[in-house]
């Protein structure tokens, strides 16, 4: 492995910091904001060794003036996470060019044995308090996270008095006002009563038509079978109950999610860009999201170990995708049993995954072994029960269940009045059961059949170890420089290769189809795979970090530069429909910075640069020219720098420009960058009310999204001009 460039990352810090470096006066408050993701356990943000970022209650409440999609709002504030691909799907969001994993009050929202990423954009921003982002691998909270963690913190009732909040908003293209409003309400409520605090939360929203920069009405299926955000129908309930008693804490919460997606027409992928194919009415069922989850959180601070935390959630997860027809973008679909029009009437699936899990962590202090000492340390349990099939009920993907222990401990020492150090390691063992199945007939485009398959299952247990280390030093009262190697890890997504059972590879094609596969041995041909053997082994990602950060009063900032390694990369080939692993080397720089100039004037900036390559040809070198394909890393550059303005009367003003480069790393499959320009207005009222007015894409720029277009090779406009008015009051 070539920890080279890691070690180099890592080294830069230290020769960024001061010779003589200012004494540190024990009244000075350093970076004092408190967060919970990065070390499972409330420490204030001087005591993390990874670069994270806090978006608070403000912030939120700033872009959402814009936009309320939380995968658009996250892609416009964090340097590392590529750009929102404006649907309701995450397909190609990656995070540092990896996975991300997301989570609500510290419960996951990944389904690790079969990935699907229509999650970030479901969240409602309306129920949100701040958002807690880790950069990097971390796997303090189980699989998924190799380029990040991203955690939703809801809000809790605070006043003694029920506080009502009601907003509505419209939205609509300029392109075509009449055919694209958009309308929305949430109504929540707060409060607390003695010992007992709730909040509920009730939204509904509508769109229709979604226009480009060029005027042309949107695909509804752009990214072939992801869905998009176009004639939706959504609604969310949400609602959370504590009960509070001297240093313990119950508390209760549900939050149910419930979509629908009614295209109009199909996609004409042959046009550039995309467009809605008018000659043939969309045919299917509607897309579906229809998601509860459910948690309960114990706390207790006098417990005789130290602070406790014991929680436990069920997610119950639907989620039906859209109707895609064979061609030269949609590879491989189900066989309808007629040649001349091979795809099934049913050619969509509905995800199901039920996961149950119970957490147990304890942070411990040890001041009488060395003053300021920590230690946190847990269980996880976690059982996962994942299927998919078409909408006539036909498993496509083995059934499978999984269970899930884990044990780990996180150490924190206080070395000197400036210095501490941060490390620890967490050993997760898995238990995996995936039943038979018969994997149903299957056509290759131009019009090549794949006869069923019988699919023999089997059970495996494989297990994932990983550490992480890191120190923070204060280098003045402002400032802090950070270093950190830390190790995450992904989960084989097993549903994916079960569901290409027979075409996984070539020599799995010749043991189910025999000589009936070109360039096959004459043989008769079994229909039969048996997974007894495959061995799923966890992605293990390296990642190396170092930066600076600091609070100068009237300005802040952060820079940092990372890279990470992963012996057996994940990556999708778009061409062969199916995922490879090979080596994967990724690199890249990030900076955040804020300026109060005046009391009423700020300037900022959020700026990111990613980069990757992988062993392309298999040799077992990552040469020069192997570079990662766009659906990894859709950007090189991305960023924004903004202003808001407050004025007289409460009113206040927001402009921002967001750009991304592009990328034209990869032969043929060039992505063009572009800059964006959004508005946004408010007026608060003396009675709770405020009224705001938010233009995105203020000059209507004709681009194409380089994400969407990355997810299949296929070119994807951007949205065009879209204003927006919301009226919210509080009482």
């Amino acid at each position: 492995m070539n920890y080279g460039r890691g070690l180099l990352v890592a080294g830069a810090a230290l020769c960024a910091l001061p010779a003589s470096a200012q004494d540190i006066d024990d009244d000075t408050v350093l970076l004092d904001t408190v967060v919970v993701t990065a070390t499972r356990n409330a420490s204030s943000l001087a005591a993390v060794a990874q670069s994270v970022e806090v978006i608070d209650g403000q912030e939120i409440e700033n872009l959402r003036t814009t936009t309320k999609d939380a995968a658009d709002l996250i892609s416009r504030l964090i340097p590392g996470y590529a750009p929102s691909n404006q649907t309701l799907s995450g397909a190609s969001e990656s995070f540092r060019g990896r996975s991300v994993l997301i989570m609500v009050d510290g419960v996951p929202r990944n389904l690790p044995l079969r990935n699907n990423s229509r999650i970030l954009s479901l969240i409602d921003l309306d129920n949100i308090e701040r958002i807690e982002v880790v950069n990097g691998a971390s796997s303090l909270y189980g699989a998924g996270a190799t380029g990040g963690t991203i955690n939703f913190i809801t809000r809790r009732g605070e006043s003694d008095t029920p506080t009502w909040n009601i907003r509505t908003d419209v939205k609509a293209f300029t392109a075509n006002p009449g055919e694209s409003i958009a309308p929305s309400l949430n109504v929540n409520v707060g409060g607390r009563k003695e010992d007992f605090d709730y909040y509920f939360s009730a939204s509904g929203a509508f769109a229709d038509k979604f226009f480009d920069g060029k005027g042309n009405e949107m695909a509804s299926d752009s990214m072939l079978g992801q869905g998009g955000s176009d004639r939706t129908r959504q609604g969310n309930l949400f609602g959370t109950m504590g009960y509070e008693t001297g240093p313990r804490r119950f508390e209760l919460s549900v939050d149910w999610n419930y979509t629908e997606q009614h295209p109009k027409w199909l996609t004409d992928y042959t046009t550039s860009p995309i467009s809605p194919d008018f000659s043939s009415v969309y045919p299917g069922k509607p897309l579906k999201e229809d998601s509860r989850y459910y948690s309960a959180k114990f706390t207790d601070s006098s417990f005789a170990l130290g602070d406790l935390e014991i929680k436990a959630f069920y997610n119950d997860v639907v989620k039906q995708s859209p109707f895609s027809e064979l061609s030269s973008v949609n590879s491989i679909v189900y066989y309808s049993g007629d040649p001349a029009n091979p795809t099934s009437p049913y050619n969509q699936t509905v995800l199901e995954g039920d996961r149950f899990g119970l957490n147990l962590t304890v942070n411990s202090p040890l001041d009488y072994i060395h003053p300021g000492t920590t230690f946190t340390w847990g269980l996880d349990y976690t059982f996962d029960q994942t299927t998919q099939a078409l909408v006539s009920g036909e498993d496509v993907i083995a059934p499978m269940t999984q269970n899930q222990i884990s044990a780990f401990g996180q150490l924190e020492v206080e070395v000197t009045e400036r210095l501490r150090l941060q490390g620890g390691a967490r050993f997760d063992q898995f238990y995996l059961k995936i039943d038979d199945f018969l994997r149903p007939d299957a056509v290759q485009f131009p019009g090549t059949l794949y006869p069923a398959v019988s699919v023999l299952g089997g059970s495996f247990d494989y297990n994932a170890l990983t550490f992480n280390a890191g120190a923070v030093f204060d280098v003045t009262n402002e400032m802090q420089a950070f270093g950190n190697f830390s190790q995450g890890f992904s989960l084989t997504d097993i549903g994916a290769f079960t569901r290409r059972a027979g075409v996984n590879s070539f020599a799995e094609a010749c043991d189910a189809y025999g000589g009936l596969f070109p360039g096959c041995p004459a043989v008769a041909p079994d229909f039969t795979v048996s997974y007894s053997d495959i061995a799923p082994e966890p992605q293990i990602v390296n990642s190396f970090e170092t930066g600076l950060r600091g609070n100068w009063g009237r300005f802040s900032g952060k820079i940092s530069g990372f890279y990470s390694t992963s012996e057996e990369g994940v990556n999708y080939d778009v061409s062969a429909n199916r995922i490879s692993q090979q080596k994967e080397e990724i690199w890249g720089a990030e900076l955040s910075a804020r300026f109060e100039a005046t009391d009423r004037v700020t300037l900022g900036t959020n700026l990111g640069y990613t980069e990757g390559r992988y062993d392309a040809d298999g040799d077992g070198k990552i040469e020069s020219g192997e570079y990662l394909p766009n659906n990894r890393i859709p950007t090189t550059f991305k960023g924004s720098v903004y202003t808001d303005l407050s004025f007289d009367h409460g009113i206040m003003a927001r402009a921002e420009v967001a750009f991304f480069s592009g990328r034209t790393r990869i032969v043929d499959e060039h992505i063009d960058g572009a800059a964006l320009l959004n508005l946004a207005l408010a007026k608060d009222f003396d009675n709770g009310g405020k009224l705001a007015v938010g233009v995105e894409n203020v000059l209507d720029t004709a681009y194409l999204n380089p994400t969407a277009t990355a997810t299949r090779g296929a070119d994807v406009p951007g949205l065009g001009r879209t204003v927006s008015l919301s009226f919210s009051r509080k009482f």
